[in-house]
């Protein structure tokens, strides 16, 4: 069956992506420390990688089977951190600093159901008020747009926190109360009637 050229440079293309996909998740789930799972993917990711590597080193007189590896490669690399992506493991947290420090913005984020704590800074151009919210990466995108919409001058900075322990907002996040206050606005805005 791998005698067929096509064929063969097909089977060393997919099976690159599936590696390469691999090892961008077991290095990322490496990083966020969730090592057992990314054990048992580094067996499965060292299992593909000596079959795909071999293909190519039989047939190294093909150049189109080296192609496939090198395309499969880079291929992999977008795929695997596209599932990263929509997987959204860990927290993320947001620094923002507001304009306006008589904007009610932690109690709308509150609301909303954001571990938020806040303190009055002061900048170049005078008072601030200035905040940290944590929340799960998969509602990264939707804190942005709720803070966007309160100030769209808010000066906003992220970052994975490597630890995180205790306090209100592993409570809360743990609780899964960003997402049943997301639900609750979901439904309220398809009550509504349509005009």
């Amino acid at each position: 069956m791998l005698d067929n050229a096509i064929i063969m440079v097909v089977t060393i293309l997919v099976i690159n992506i599936f590696y390469v996909s691999l090892l961008t998740l077991r290095t990322i789930l490496t990083l966020k420390g969730r090592r057992y799972i990314a054990a048992v993917m580094g067996m499965m990711e060292i299992a593909i990688y000596v079959v795909g590597l071999g293909l190519v080193l039989d047939n190294l007189d093909q150049i189109e089977n080296l192609i496939a590896y090198a395309l499969g490669f880079g291929i992999g690399v977008i795929v695997g951190s596209k599932i990263e992506d929509k997987l959204a493991l860990g927290y993320i947290t947001v620094n923002v600093i507001s304009s306006d420090p008589d904007i009610e913005f932690t109690k709308k984020l509150r609301e909303k159901g954001y571990g938020v704590t806040s303190w009055y800074a002061y900048g170049m151009d005078g008072d601030r008020l200035s905040m940290q919210i944590l929340t799960p990466r998969k509602y990264e995108l939707s804190l942005y747009e709720t803070i966007k919409g309160i100030d769209p001058k808010a000066f906003i900075i992220a970052y994975e926190p490597k630890q995180i322990h205790g306090g209100f907002w592993v409570k809360q996040v743990r609780r899964g109360r960003i997402s049943k206050n997301a639900k609750k606005q979901e439904q309220a805005a398809e009550q509504k009637p349509t005009e």
